[in-house]
């Protein structure tokens, strides 16, 4: 048995070449890091959108009214059927509406020393799309308190814009939550004050959001008109740069903030690219199987009188079949942990420079990378071991 492998190991050595086997074993390389590489990269991009570690409470959440043009202004009302189709798109994860308030109302300042009196507006909205907990965060008919959130943009444009103009303070949040003011609700029977104060800031909505319930309250009370039909709702969606969300909002004439969505653009560019690497090592894996299969003909072409002479002194088919799968298979498995090593410390590497950026991916390789290296190396085995059977079958006919 150690003279017929001494034998077949001069024999494959005199017909190999060694130009022919290295240029097989390196596009095997090229095409298994191009596809593995394709794989991790899909799956980092996957954890990037959908990971918990990187959701966004601000941006997973659009506010969405119609595109307002010459043709539907004074008609931008969304309809319950427009609502109910936007709750039913798998892009969608929930749906609130945005009550508007139809009575005037003002708020002014309790305190001479710094007077403030102007006319707002607001809004209220489900109490899930909220983001700022807080335990006064209630009302009732019975409380003389409203509670107030107030979006961040707000008092920036005080501190940095308003404050210098009149010549006020600047004010920090800790200050503004301190601040007690009247809220005036004009109804027809007069006017009905309430003190105010601001419980919390959000970046979600750009308006000024009171309770669900006081809003109820005072627009049946104050506003003595029928219920109006929504302009506004606010999604929360899992994705909020998903191509078909955007189009799904241009096709229906419906708008968000730009801003959330503009990584849309982005997101088809890398899909593209991903899947560009990935077809490209597919490619290049079938033929560097070509390469890698001729190579393994050529060579048992080459030793097709040894091996014949072999065969009729008593050489079993089998014994040659498992020499050749024993120097041919193996490279291919040094080939795929290769990769993979390769494919992880780049992994590790991206890790550590986006988690600078507090941008989190898993700092080891998938298992569906690894899943698809196996079934990669199994694919390979079959290929090799089905052209050696074949071509040593061929061979012993001869």
């Amino acid at each position: 048995m150690d003279q017929l492998k001494h034998l077949l190991t001069k024999l494959i050595r005199s017909g190999a070449g060694r130009s022919r086997f290295v240029m097989a074993i390196l596009g095997l390389s090229i095409a298994m890091v191009l596809i593995l590489a394709a794989v991790q990269i899909q799956v980092n991009y996957n954890e990037l959108l959908h990971g918990k570690r990187n959701q966004d409470s601000v941006a997973n959440f659009l506010v969405v009214n119609k595109l307002l043009t010459d043709r539907n202004i004074g008609a931008t009302a969304l309809t319950g059927d427009e609502i109910n189709d936007l709750k039913r798109q798998p892009f969608v994860q929930s749906v609130g509406l945005l009550t508007p308030s139809r009575f005037k109302a003002s708020i002014q300042s309790n305190s001479e020393r710094f007077p403030f009196f102007t006319e707002i507006a607001f809004e209220s909205v489900p109490n899930e799309f909220i983001d700022v907990t807080n335990k006064d965060w209630r009302w009732d008919e019975g409380s003389n308190f409203v509670p107030v959130i107030v979006p961040n943009m707000f008092l920036d444009f005080y501190n940095f814009q308003f404050s210098f103009s009149q010549n006020l303070p600047q004010l920090t949040r800790e200050v503004v939550k301190m601040i007690i003011f009247r809220i005036n609700v004009y109804g027809p029977n007069g006017i009905t004050s309430f003190n105010g104060r601001v419980v919390g800031f959000s970046d979600r909505v750009s308006s000024l959001l009171v309770p669900e319930e006081f809003m109820d309250w005072a627009n049946q009370r104050m506003a003595g008109a029928g219920e109006a039909k929504p302009s506004r709702v606010i999604i929360r969606t899992a994705d909020p740069g998903n191509p078909a969300l955007v189009q799904y909002l241009r096709g229906h004439g419906l708008s968000t903030d730009a801003d959330k969505t503009r990584f849309s653009r982005y997101r088809q560019v890398v899909d593209v690219v991903v899947n560009i690497s990935g077809v490209t090592g597919l490619v290049m894996l079938l033929f560097a199987l070509l390469i890698f299969t001729l190579f393994i003909q050529l060579t048992i072409a080459s030793c097709s009188r040894e091996i014949i002479l072999l065969i009729t002194l008593g050489a079993a088919p089998r014994q040659l079949e498992q020499f050749l799968m024993g120097r041919f298979f193996p490279p291919n498995i040094g080939i795929v942990v290769g990769a993979l090593i390769l494919i992880t410390v780049f992994q590790y590497i991206t890790y550590l420079y986006l988690k600078i950026m507090h941008i989190f991916i898993s700092p080891g390789i998938s298992v569906y990378t690894v899943s698809i290296a196996l079934i990669l190396l199994i694919v390979i085995w079959l290929v090799n071991r089905s052209s050696i059977r074949k071509h040593i079958g061929k061979t012993g006919l001869e």
